[in-house]
C-alpha cells in the first residue's frame, strides 16, 4: 500500500506542475525554484514533515522534497553552529542527492552522447 499511495501522490504532484508548465508562461527553470522555495516555506512552517510521513516517497522524492531537505539541513545547522549554518546546511544536507545526480548525469552523457538543440 505504501508503493500505490507514493505512486498516487508522487504523480498528482508531478500532473499539477505539469499543467502549470503547460497552462503558463514561465520556463521550467523558474517554475522548479518556485518548487523547490514552495518546499523549504512548507518545511519551514512544519506542514511538510507530515505530508511526507504520509507520502513518503512520493513527497520526499520531487523537487518539494529536495526544498524541505535543504530546510532541515539549514536548520540543524543553525541550532549547532550559529548564524554560518545557514550558508552550510543546506550543503551538507543535500550533498548526497546533487554528488548522485552530477555522477549519474556525467555517465549518462558519456554513454548516450547528448547534442544541443538546433
Amino acid at each position: 500500500m505504501d508503493y500505490i499511495k507514493a505512486f498516487v501522490i508522487g504523480g498528482a504532484i508531478c500532473a499539477v506542475v505539469q499543467i502549470f508548465m503547460d497552462k503558463t508562461k514561465l520556463m521550467p527553470g523558474r517554475i522548479m525554484v518556485i518548487l523547490v522555495c514552495l518546499g523549504a516555506l512548507l518545511g519551514a512552517v512544519g506542514l511538510y514533515q507530515p505530508f511526507i510521513d504520509f507520502a513518503g516517497a512520493g513527497a520526499s522524492v520531487p523537487l518539494l522534497g529536495f526544498g524541505n531537505t535543504l530546510w532541515k539541513g539549514v536548520k540543524e545547522a543553525v541550532d549547532s553552529e550559529g548564524f554560518l549554518g545557514i550558508f552550510s546546511g543546506g550543503f551538507t544536507s543535500s550533498a548526497v542527492g546533487i554528488s548522485g545526480a552530477l555522477v549519474l548525469g556525467y555517465l549518462a552523457a558519456l554513454l548516450f552522447e547528448p547534442k544541443m538543440k538546433e
